[in-house]
This record gives C-alpha cells, structure tokens and sequence, in this order.
C-alpha cells in the first residue's frame, strides 16, 4: 500500500516552508521576531525548548532551507566528541569551498555533557557554522551558561487540539506526501479522538494516523471505522516526563492546589501523575510535605491522614491503594490553612547555621554526676509540673543569646486559633512574672 512512499508519514509530511508550519503562533507568526528572520534568511544560534512532536526538528530544518544554508544534524544520544568535530570540519569546508553558511542541528542537546557543550562555543564565536540545539529540558538546568549566552532560547508548546486535527487534515488531504491518493474516510469525531490521543504530538499523532491507515487496508477498507481507532488508541497515556521539567511543572501545580484550597484541581494534577506512571511513594511523601508545610497546627490530623494514605496505597498497592491518596489530597485541600510551622522551622534553621555552637544554658543541663552537680548544672531549673497552670513562668529556655527569640507565629485559622490564644496567655504570665524583678 506505501510502495511509493519509504519514509514514515510523519517524516515526510514535514512542511519546508514556514507558512505551512503548523502551531507555535507566539513565536511563527507575521510580525514576530522568529517568523521575520526566517523569511528573512536572517541566521543566529538559537535554542528550541519544548515537549517531543512540536516541530523543533522541522523548524530548525525550515530555518536553514529559508537561509539557502548547509543543514548539518546529529543527535546527542548518538554522538560524541568525533561527530563534533566532523561536523565543524565539514562546516569549514562548505564555508571555504561553496561561500555557504551552515546550520548545525544538534538534536536532544542536553544529553551532552559540560565538556561536549563547550566544544562548540569556538565555532559559534568565529561563525565557522550557527548553532541550534533542541531540547525537552529546561535550557537553565540542561545547558551551559556559555552556550545560553550565545543562543536565543525559544520555547515550543504542545500542540492545542485544534493544531493536531489540522495536521491530522494535512496529511489526509496531500496529494504528493499524503494520503490523498488512498481516500481514506475518518469521522471528525474520531479525529477528534486521535489529537485527543496525540497529547500535543504531532509525530504521535501522525503515527497513529498511519497505523489505522494500514490496518484498514488490512480489512480491504479506505475508511477508518470506530473499531480500528479503539484498536490503535487503546493504552494511550498523557504526557509525564519522569524527572524532567514537566514533571517537575506538574508537582508544583498539585502543590500550589492543595495551598489555594481547591480539591478539584489537586485531585486533577494527582490524577495526571498517577496516570503518566508517577512513582506513588515519590507522591506520598509529598503529599505529607504538604500536610506539614501548608496545614500544620492549623488541623493536625491532616499529617495523620495522609501518613495513614501512604501506609494504605502501600498495603493495598495499585490500583486500589490510589484512592487512599486521593482522599488525603482532597482532605488537605479542604482543610485550613497555616504554614506557621514551615515558617518557624524555617527561621530556627537559618539561626542554627549563621550562629556559633551556642551552650546550652547551666540549669536546663542534665547533671547525672557529682560533678556535674556541683558545677551549677540543673541548678535553679524549675520543673513545670510544679507551677501554677503546668508553666514555670518567666523561665528562659534558649540559649542566652537567643534569649526571647520567637519563631512560631500560629495564623488565625482552624485549631491555631486556640494555640495562638494559649500562646499569649502564657506570654501575659512571662510579663507579669518578669515585673516582678
């Protein structure tokens, strides 16, 4: 059926001019910076940051075909120190020989380490060839910062639904690439269901497009019925990059949810990780981070909730022991909210490193020997149980440089409200003992 065809469809559906490029409107579009010096010809090292399937390898190839340049590609998973330098010598010649400038593609850019990044920085400066890497990491974290100065960092987005079923379009309607030959039939609800599959990947979706397309043939079929789409679209799961920046975006939003007291969207981004393969001990233990750091003393049962939903999915493993974490995700989100006690913690810890090794006041020592007792430890240390109320009022319990530091501040939300209200009254009886002397 593709006998005419040997490359895959996604490859060869590659658009070669930008006005056939599809997505990416912020950064490809009439009057933009990107779009002008493309059409323009105009030339300089750059860096594409974003998820797989959004063009970074199309538009770095578009780029240099606009600027009549030499396209020279490889890949970082692949190459090493050899290629690189086989790439630079084949620059210069094109450049001695041919007067051409080249455009040195470098795929999954991060992939290579310190020493291999800083090989280019020459040739980029003497212009030998213009430089564009393509990422799915973070440029801050994955690249050099000699490199970044050097380049322009330009973010690719996931393609939107709409962008995905105009690539889905494109490839059926083509007459010289496409499809069009084949007349191939698709609903434009299954269309639908395959850029709802392709999670903002244009090569995922159009490699699922192919495959329906052959198993229809297989049927003796021009149309792409319901039955075959299942059949394809079974086990498709979002997009989680495990580790990587996206991940990273997506336990933030959860968190950020949980603080913001909206249990809808906390349970959606809970439910995102889970599906895209999140390690559940890894969400667990952040889940009861949260607890501590957003809810605190404001409802102290939210950290015995969510360490009772982890010892749960533990015991009942997947996929039951997932609600157990959602039903804590919910809780917490519901729950008032302080992080007095992440800011107290917080501000004890910043004490403890920029102070010196402070001694620990003479009558709050333990004093087993006879020594000890008779160098003053415990002396005058007043048991608590023995005063009025259970408090030995007055009394100072840090350092004596430290003496009167206080950290904890409870908010006027949920139980805190009656800490905050012991808490003065037992600072109206230090006041009322300390007047005495």
């Amino acid at each position: 059926m593709f006998d005419d065809f040997s490359k895959p469809l996604a490859d060869r559906m590659r658009p070669v001019i930008v006005d056939d490029y599809i997505g990416q409107k912020h950064i490809l579009k009439p009057g933009k910076p990107l779009y002008e010096a493309v059409v323009a010809g105009c030339l300089h090292s750059m860096i594409f940051w974003g998820p797989p399937g959004t063009g970074k390898t199309t538009l770095a190839r578009m780029i240099a075909k606009h600027s009549e340049a030499e396209f020279i590609s490889i890949s970082a998973v692949l190459a090493g120190v050899k290629e690189i330098r086989t790439a630079v010598a084949d620059a210069k010649k094109t450049q001695l020989q041919h007067n051409k400038r080249t455009v040195l593609f470098v795929d999954e850019v991060h992939r290579f380490n310190k020493s291999q990044q800083d090989a280019f920085l020459p040739h980029v400066e003497d212009g030998t060839f213009y430089f564009i890497g393509a990422t799915t990491e973070n440029p801050s974290f994955a690249l050099n910062n000699a490199l970044l100065s050097r380049a322009r960092v330009y973010v690719l987005n996931a393609l939107t639904q709409d962008d995905l079923v105009e690539v889905l379009n494109q490839a059926l309607q083509d007459k010289d690439k496409g499809l069009a030959s084949l007349g191939i039939k698709i609903s434009e609800d299954l269309k639908q269901q395959f850029a709802s599959t392709a999670d903002g990947d244009a090569r995922r979706l159009l490699n699922l497009l192919e495959i329906a397309v052959e198993l229809a043939a297989a049927k003796s079929s021009h149309e792409i019925t319901e039955e075959i789409a299942t059949e394809v679209l079974s086990g498709g799961v979002r997009r989680f990059d495990k580790q990587g920046e996206e991940f990273y975006n997506q336990i933030s939003a959860l968190h950020k949810s949980v603080r913001g007291s909206s249990p809808d969207a906390s349970l959606y981004w809970l439910c995102r990780m889970i599906d895209g393969g999140c390690d559940l001990a890894y969400l667990a233990r952040r889940i009861v981070r949260m607890a501590s750091e957003d809810i605190g003393n404001a409802d102290p049962r939210a950290l015995e909730i969510t360490i009772n939903a982890w010892e749960a999915q533990e015991r009942l493993g997947s996929p039951e022991g997932e609600l157990a974490l959602a039903q804590a995700v919910i809780y917490l989100a519901c729950a008032p909210k302080s992080n007095a006690v992440y800011m107290a913690y917080n501000q004890a810890m910043s004490d403890v490193r920029q102070s010196a090794s402070l001694g620990v006041p003479i009558h709050l020592r333990n004093a087993p020997t006879k020594l000890m007792k008779s160098l003053g430890y415990k002396k005058q240390y007043r048991y608590a149980h023995n005063e009025p109320e259970a408090y030995a009022a007055g009394e100072n319990y840090f350092p004596n440089e430290f003496a009167g530091r206080q950290y904890y501040h409870p908010v006027q939300r949920g139980l805190e409200i009656k800490i905050s209200q012991k808490l003065q009254h037992l600072k109206e009886l230090d006041d009322k003992e300390r007047k005495k002397f």
